[in-house]
């Protein structure tokens, strides 16, 4: 589970032709079951699924992670050192402890549906820039939580 704590991180972000998809708010990712986890943080996200950067921040806006993807290519900074994956999701579900469909946050962020097997999206307050999915299936369940401030 993703349980970092650092006092900044530093890595070059990816190329991104547009800041067209950037997002920042707060973040929490829960995980149900025997071995229950749950995190929060403020974030920035820009990009889409095949190119982007997450910025995980402490609440005193320290940076805590850094996750770059592009080009088949994915790779975590934070004070645990370097992770590095070919895949984008299998590195999320790594540091998450459970999957997480990045494709589908992009889309749910700018306020469309997008179905995923096992996931339920909740869009009705994404005019307000909150958006809720929770994963019903592969067990456990998790819930996902999002508030934007841009």
């Amino acid at each position: 589970m993703l349980s970092l704590v650092v006092t900044g991180c530093a890595s070059r972000a990816p190329a991104i032709a547009s800041d067209t998809n950037f997002w920042t708010g707060r973040l929490a990712l829960q995980v149900e079951g025997r071995d229950a986890q749950s995190f929060s943080a403020l974030f920035e996200l820009r990009g889409d699924d095949q190119r982007g950067e997450l910025v995980l921040l402490s609440p005193l806006g320290n940076r805590v992670a850094q996750l770059t993807w592009t080009d088949g290519r994915a790779e975590l900074v934070s004070s645990e050192g370097r992770r590095s994956s070919s895949s984008l999701d299998t590195l999320v579900e790594d540091v998450a402890g459970t999957p997480v469909p990045i494709a589908a946050l992009f889309e749910w962020l700018k306020g469309r549906p997008m179905a995923v097997p096992g996931w339920e999206a909740d869009l009705s307050a994404s005019a307000e820039g909150r958006v809720t999915a929770r994963r019903h299936s592969p067990p456990p369940a998790a819930s996902l939580r999002i508030a934007l401030t841009r």
